[in-house]
């Protein structure tokens, strides 16, 4: 179990590290394709933290996955949602 544990992590750290790598890759896009999205990890993190009885605040979890401040990430490299996004948003199966 622990090295599965180790495994899973390694696998997150991975996907965090490919994701800061591809900051063009908007988190509407992850959310239109994938569900899922780099808040989603942050909001799992603490969620996970608080089911072990560790408090984590969200701001740290942020901190985490974009590995800056998120106001610093959005200010950096988010942009406005088109409105073909924000259609193929709203029109997701859920």
């Amino acid at each position: 179990m622990e090295k599965e544990t180790e495994i899973k992590a390694r696998v997150l750290d991975r996907l965090i590290a490919h994701l800061d790598n591809n900051k063009d890759v908007q988190n509407i896009d992850l959310m239109i394709l994938a569900k899922f999205c780099r808040n989603c990890l942050s909001k799992w993190t603490v969620q996970e933290a608080k089911e072990l009885g560790i408090e984590v605040d969200i701001d740290d979890a942020r901190q985490q996955i974009y590995k800056m401040s998120y106001q610093e990430w959005k200010d950096k490299y988010q942009k406005k949602a088109t409105p073909e996004q924000m259609e193929a948003f709203n029109n997701r199966n859920i």
